[in-house]
């Protein structure tokens, strides 16, 4: 038999269940709510790191600024989840194209975190008019080589605007000899930050007051890189299936104008949707090709190898002439 005191705990026990019952019972559905969103809904500081590095440049994170805005941006970035979760699935896609690019320039690897930085490796128009992955205004883009016109814009080519950047990371690097003040540059121009080094009497880019775009830039670059290269310490988990993989494509030479690219896809066993997906450069349903000139428009492999084009691809490349030929191609 229970002794007193275990059946006082026992009561004891079972009037407090009765009570949260009851109590849980009179709760409105708002009380509820507002139970679990206290029980489950955590949002936390992040530590600071005690190194980080750009382009072979340690950054001064013992000032106390510059702590503070790389925390704005490390937090702005982990916690806009959906937006970077995408720029980690998309790297997967588009990094293996620029990498190459800038390593053959002598260019460092860090600079690729430019590109999410500006467009998130979207091919997007700025309200300044820049375009294109590498957001660049057209008068710079014909400045270092890239071709627009009514039915042509490069700066929608990811291997053409990446070596445009290269040619602008060069110069700015002549002027600046920092690849800190090199990214800085290119948000702001390379007068805009030579004019303020000047005038602020300073040498590097942690040290100079600037606008509120330029002054963000090469942190959120940083944000970006640090989430790049540790993505499960700012819980960003993507598993192999799940990332975003380049494309195999087939090059076709154009040397020839194409009066219906509409229709040159669809002889060719595309279609104009996948034709304009792998060809953002290509602006209208024609190309217009001067006598010397030559374009190379990518086709999906897959789709290339279904049909009797197949035999005549060499290394992954196949002229013009070689495909169907619709009736309205000069």
């Amino acid at each position: 038999m229970l002794n007193t005191k275990y059946r006082f705990y026992i009561l004891l026990t079972f009037t407090l269940i009765i009570c949260g019952v009851f109590i849980h019972a009179t709760l409105t559905e708002e009380d509820k709510q507002q139970r679990e969103f206290e029980t489950y809904y955590k949002i936390y500081s992040l530590a600071a790191p005690n190194k980080l590095v750009f382009a072979g440049e340690a950054v001064p994170l013992l000032d106390f600024d510059v702590q503070e805005r790389y925390d704005r941006e490390i937090l702005t970035n982990v916690y806009w989840q959906s937006q970077t979760l995408l720029m980690i699935k998309r790297a997967y896609k588009y990094f293996p194209m620029i990498e190459p690019i800038l390593a053959q320039n002598g260019i460092p690897d860090d600079m690729k975190y430019l590109v999410l930085a500006e467009s998130g490796l979207q091919n997007v128009v700025s309200p300044a008019g820049a375009s294109g992955y590498w957001q660049i205004l057209e008068g710079t883009a014909k400045n270092y080589g890239l071709e627009i016109s009514a039915e042509v814009d490069e700066r929608y080519h990811i291997e053409k605007s990446t070596q445009a950047a290269c040619l602008y990371f060069k110069e700015a690097y002549k002027v600046f000899n920092s690849w800190s003040l090199v990214a800085a540059s290119y948000n702001m121009g390379i007068d805009g930050v030579r004019k303020q080094l000047q005038q602020q009497g300073v040498s590097n880019y942690y040290d100079l007051l600037l606008n509120t775009e330029t002054s963000r830039y090469v942190f959120r670059t940083l944000a970006i890189k640090e989430i790049m290269e540790r993505p499960s310490n700012y819980g960003f988990n993507v598993i192999n299936k799940h990332k975003y993989q380049h494309i195999p494509t087939v090059k076709v030479k154009v040397t020839r104008s194409i009066a219906d690219l509409t229709k040159y896809s669809l002889d060719n066993g595309c279609n104009y949707k996948l034709l304009k997906v792998l060809n953002p450069w290509l602006k209208s349903k024609s190309l217009t090709v001067s006598p010397g000139k030559i374009y190379f428009i990518a086709l999906p492999k897959y789709k290339i190898v279904a049909t009797d084009l197949v035999g005549k691809l060499i290394n992954d490349t196949i002229d013009l002439n070689n495909t169907h030929i619709p009736a309205s191609i000069d």
